[in-house]
């Protein structure tokens, strides 16, 4: 069988209108990407103590976590360049200001939320201070952190369990889609949400709106939403990702007390202005009566809740 040139696929992808112009939208977020400063700087991490809850903004999804006497990190990504997309906040940590972690959850294979090389330099740093993380991550994700120096790979399906030390991690739904590239869609996705004896940590991931939060905030009673709030323009990427105002309705749907916006101004993804994100959600917070419940974090400045 004859194989197809890969100049011959690019060629009919660029005679294809609809694929056309889509190429020619990536190519102005990456332009437009390249000429913007870099802004932001890092922080070093205020260390809990006596059971506290603490909650670090690393930038874009990623966080750094201290609950149940463990330190966690969600989603961590300390890319300067996602492939041609520049990073246009600094991560709010520096890696070597961490302490060594115990777990590591991922959400889904998706680049910027999935980035190997930090979580090979993560495996490193804590193995230096004594101490092999696990990391935790959807179904039939385990080939793509298998080879990173992790102690152990914990797979999970959708409203499993894991307990580890005093903290129990669900994995629950979200509305998204799990591929690492075109081809391997069966990959899993979703949330998660953390519980200790005192507090319960909700990060969704990737997630359009959809009747799952309220089904989450019903099962699970989460104190603290980490919610998406950016690349929804054009009004398509709203099958995958939410808006300010669809998450403003998912924290409502969870019940939850606090809302901690993510997913917004570090990597240039959609095509909404950079700063429009937090503008918007401020607005639909107020008209929900929820903007006193609404924490907007700062990257690397340790909050206790």
């Amino acid at each position: 069988m004859k194989r197809e040139r890969p100049k011959t696929r690019l060629r009919d992808t660029l005679q294809n209108p609809a694929m056309r112009k889509r190429a020619q939208r990536f190519g102005e977020l990456v332009r437009d990407s390249a000429v913007t400063p870099r802004t932001g700087k890092a922080h070093k991490p205020k260390l809990a103590a006596n059971g506290q809850l603490g909650l670090t903004f690393i930038g874009h999804a990623s966080f750094f976590v201290q609950m149940a006497g463990q330190n966690i990190l969600l989603d961590p990504n300390f890319a300067r360049w996602l492939f041609v997309l520049k990073r246009l906040r600094q991560p709010g940590v520096h890696l070597h200001d961490l302490p060594a972690i115990d777990m590591v959850l991922v959400t889904h294979a998706h680049f910027d939320h999935l980035h190997r090389p930090s979580l090979r330099s993560i495996a490193q740093h804590s193995r230096e201070l004594g101490k092999r993380p696990i990391i935790v991550v959807p179904r039939q994700v385990f080939d793509l952190v298998s080879d990173l120096g992790f102690e152990d790979v914990v797979e999970m399906d959708w409203w499993a369990n894991y307990r580890h030390r005093g903290l129990t991690v669900v994995h629950v739904p979200s509305r998204h889609w799990g591929a690492r590239i075109i081809k391997d869609s069966h990959r899993g996705y979703g949330g998660y949400v953390l519980r200790d004896a005192k507090h319960s940590v909700y990060h969704a991931g990737d997630t359009a709106y959809f009747a799952g939060f309220r089904e989450i905030g019903q099962r699970l009673a989460p104190e603290l939403a980490l919610l998406p709030i950016g690349a929804y323009n054009p009004e398509t990427y709203r099958n995958v990702h939410t808006s300010p105002a669809d998450a403003t309705r998912g924290f409502l749907d969870l019940k939850a007390r606090w809302m901690v916006p993510m997913h917004y101004g570090t990597f240039r993804l959609s095509h909404e202005p950079i700063e429009e994100p937090l503008q918007l959600l401020k607005l639909e917070a107020k008209d929900a009566g929820i903007e006193d419940r609404v924490v907007v974090l700062e990257e690397g400045v340790t909050k206790f809740f």
